[in-house]
C-alpha cells in the first residue's frame, strides 16, 4: 500500500486506534530534530508545541501590526484636528507640511491646485500643471505609489527633486471634480511602492481637500 492510501484509511476508520490500543505505545517514529526515534504519543506533543509557536508568532504579527495602526490614526486624528482649525490657506498649509513631515516622517510635501484665485499668482501651490498630469489625476481610483520616473511632479520638489526616489501622488476632489494634487516624495526608493496599502493616503487626501475647498471659498 501507499502511504497515501494508509493515511486515508486511517482518516476514515477512527476507531483504529481503539481496536489496536498497543500501537500508540510501541509505533515509533524519527524525532524530526533528532537522529532517534519516539513514540508516536511524543511526536504527536512535539508536533503541537510546533503548532504553538507557530500561532504565538502570527499572534504577535497582529498585535504589532494592531499598535501600528492605532499608533497611524492617532496621527491622523491629530491632523484632522489641526486641519479643522486652520483659518486661512498659508496656516492650512503649514499644518499639512508640518504634521506630514513631523508625524509621518515624510520628507518631501508639495501641493498644486488647478484653479487660481486672485492675488495667488506667485504661491507655488498654483503653478502651472500640464493637460496630461491633470487628466491623470482624474483617473485616479486610489492615490499613485512609486517611482518618480516620467512624471513632471519631481520638479515639485525643488532643489530635492534629483534625490527623491519614490512618491506617492493623491488627487484632491471636491463636489466630484479634481481640485488638485499632492505629492509625497522620499529618498528611499522602498518607501512609496506599487503594492503598498493606500487607505490612509486616500483619507489625507479626503481630508485635505474639504479643508482647502473651505480656506479658498
Amino acid at each position: 500500500m501507499r502511504s497515501e492510501e494508509v493515511a486515508h484509511y486511517l482518516r476514515d476508520n477512527p476507531r483504529f486506534f481503539e481496536d489496536h490500543i498497543d500501537l500508540i505505545a510501541n509505533v515509533v517514529v524519527p524525532h524530526p530534530h533528532a537522529g532517534r526515534t519516539i513514540s508516536i504519543t511524543e511526536r504527536q506533543m512535539l508536533a503541537l508545541r510546533d503548532k504553538n509557536r507557530q500561532l504565538e508568532g502570527k499572534m504577535g504579527e497582529l498585535l504589532q501590526f494592531g499598535e501600528e495602526n492605532d499608533a497611524i490614526s492617532v496621527k491622523m486624528h491629530r491632523l484632522a484636528v489641526g486641519l479643522i482649525a486652520a483659518r486661512s490657506f498659508q496656516s492650512l498649509l503649514h499644518t499639512l507640511n508640518f504634521h506630514l513631515r513631523d508625524d509621518f516622517a515624510i520628507p518631501h510635501v508639495a501641493v498644486r491646485l488647478w484653479h487660481r484665485p486672485e492675488g495667488s499668482d506667485e504661491l507655488p501651490e498654483f503653478a502651472d500643471v500640464s493637460r496630461d498630469l491633470q487628466a491623470f489625476a482624474e483617473t485616479l481610483a486610489q492615490p499613485y505609489c512609486g517611482t518618480t520616473s516620467g512624471f513632471e511632479t519631481s520638479g515639485w520638489f525643488g532643489e530635492a527633486a534629483t534625490h527623491v526616489r519614490s512618491q506617492a501622488l493623491i488627487a484632491m476632489r471636491n463636489s466630484g471634480g479634481t481640485i488638485g494634487m499632492i505629492a509625497l516624495g522620499s529618498e528611499d526608493s522602498e518607501r512609496f511602492y506599487t503594492a503598498m496599502g493606500t487607505i490612509y493616503l486616500e483619507r489625507l487626501g479626503e481630508m485635505a481637500s474639504a479643508a482647502l475647498a473651505r480656506v479658498l471659498s
